[in-house]
């Protein structure tokens, strides 16, 4: 059983006590206190809510749903849905705000409440932390019957979602019917399995191919699009002799492509390909993570413009696509965050864009991967016993590369001229991720082997 409470919002697994997992308890503590949170913003009674397809889901939207009308709230509930359409639907019901019903990339025996403000962006930490506030000193009152909120369903909302996807001057949905392309879909048996082939039906896609393309909930893999867990649709590109493979979470902001030939295109070169194509068109700055590839900032280096590298975090990241009126931006998770539609990641808009850049450059998906320049990650952690200093020790890993270019907004990030590896400790669990990159992959795995050998010494 775990329940994870934290100024992002708050997950968890289904069943068990209250307090210690994601009970229907509190489920409606927190969103009576993020409704309490949203008056104290702005009058608007409004929230748009949505849903993957996880089986807890329909349990978690109702009592949602009620809590939000006993709070005097009208209530969008676009159903099951995707992450970015609902953050399109904030702002286009002018909604005081938004909760998304997903525990994204997790297994299917967790769920999670993801908030949205007014401009349909994850609530900061400032407001995350005036939440948490409210919900420990009970500061919910609810209203009397003749104030009650009402509840009304947007069966169909994701249909403006892609007709504003459609019109973007990136997407050329011609050119994309005249390629006559062959397209596997891995919809993870949720959202995406309805939503992406819907896309590219729009887009004029020749063939597609469903697979897993259920929402049931029941999903067929580990749901994050990790290399180790995408072997069954590698293999049926291939069979099936498709252009390209597509995989999305079950939420759908994040997105991996597969070549022709099976192999993965590289998660973290889904930004890389878009933000190309962007740039191809209009000229700005390009924001990532910092635990994000190199290749993002070669290639915006390539087309004369700036990069600049943010906080882990959907939130810092936008934060730093404003400051700096970036063209394009994202992490290197397979999110694609377009200013000119919405400040979010987008998996929808992430495949009409590649696709638009992928068959107007005549190439094969492998072709426009050889484009890019080669590097390669590792990921790795080390578990912390209770009680240890995590600062500390990140402190004390730092000060040992004092002639190297160190950065410090995140953790501990250290770039060496032809690799960096990035250590950060986690925000749910008593351990420090190791990310490294260099231009091989023996070479990342070594450098980050080497890291993680190098704090098990700092530990003892």
């Amino acid at each position: 059983m775990t329940l994870i409470s934290s100024i992002s919002g708050i997950r968890g697994t289904i069943g068990g006590e209250p307090g210690k997992s994601l009970s229907p308890i509190d489920i409606a503590r927190f969103t009576a206190a993020f409704g309490t949170w949203l008056t104290t913003k702005n009058n608007l009674k409004k929230v748009v809510i949505g849903r993957d397809a996880r089986q807890s889901g329909p349990m978690l939207e109702q009592i949602v749903i009620g809590t939000l009308i006993g709070l005097g709230f009208e209530v969008i509930n676009l159903g099951l849905s995707t992450t970015p359409t609902v953050e399109m639907a904030v702002p286009h019901f002018e909604a005081a705000g938004g909760i998304i019903l997903t525990a994204s990339h997790n297994p299917k025996d967790w769920n999670a409440l993801k908030l949205l403000n007014s401009r349909g962006e994850f609530i900061s930490k400032k407001g995350g932390m005036e939440l948490i506030e409210m919900l420990d000193n009970n500061l919910i009152r609810f209203e009397k019957v003749e104030y009650l909120g009402s509840v009304h369903s947007e069966k169909d909302f994701f249909q403006v979602h892609l007709e504003k996807v459609l019109a973007l001057p990136y997407v050329d949905q011609y050119a994309t019917a005249k390629a006559g392309l062959k397209i596997v879909v891995d919809g993870i048996n949720s959202s995406g399995g309805i939503f992406v082939p819907r896309l590219l039906n729009a887009l004029g896609v020749k063939e597609v191919l469903c697979l897993n393309c259920e929402p049931n909930g029941e999903f067929a893999h580990n749901p994050e699009p990790l290399r180790e867990n995408l072997g069954e649709i590698c293999e049926y590109v291939k069979k099936h002799k498709a252009d390209l493979g597509i995989v999305v979470d079950p939420d759908v902001d994040r997105l991996v492509f597969v070549d022709e030939n099976g192999e993965l295109f590289g998660e973290e070169y889904t930004l890389v390909a878009v933000a190309d194509w962007i740039l191809q068109h209009k000229q700005g700055s390009v924001v990532s993570n910092l635990s994000s590839s190199r290749a993002l900032r070669d290639l915006a280096e390539k087309h004369g413009c700036s990069y600049f590298a943010s906080a882990v975090g959907e939130v810092n990241v936008i934060e730093k696509m404003k400051r700096h009126d970036a063209a394009i931006g994202g992490e290197g998770n397979g999110g694609v965050i377009l200013p000119d539609l919405h400040y979010g990641r987008d998996a929808i808009v992430g495949i009409a864009l590649f696709l638009t850049h992928l068959v107007k450059s005549g190439k094969t998906c492998s072709e426009l991967r050889r484009t890019y320049p080669d590097y390669f990650m590792s990921k790795q952690k080390i578990s912390l016993e209770d009680g240890l200093d995590s600062d500390k020790l990140l402190e004390e890993f730092a000060a040992g590369y004092s002639r190297d270019q160190v950065d410090l907004t995140d953790g501990v990030k250290v770039d060496f001229p032809e690799s960096w590896v990035h250590l950060r400790k986690s925000n749910t669990e008593a351990i420090v991720r190791i990310y490294s990159e260099a231009k091989t992959q023996a070479e990342a795995d070594s450098l980050a082997n080497a890291i993680k050998q190098k704090l098990t010494q700092l530990v003892s």
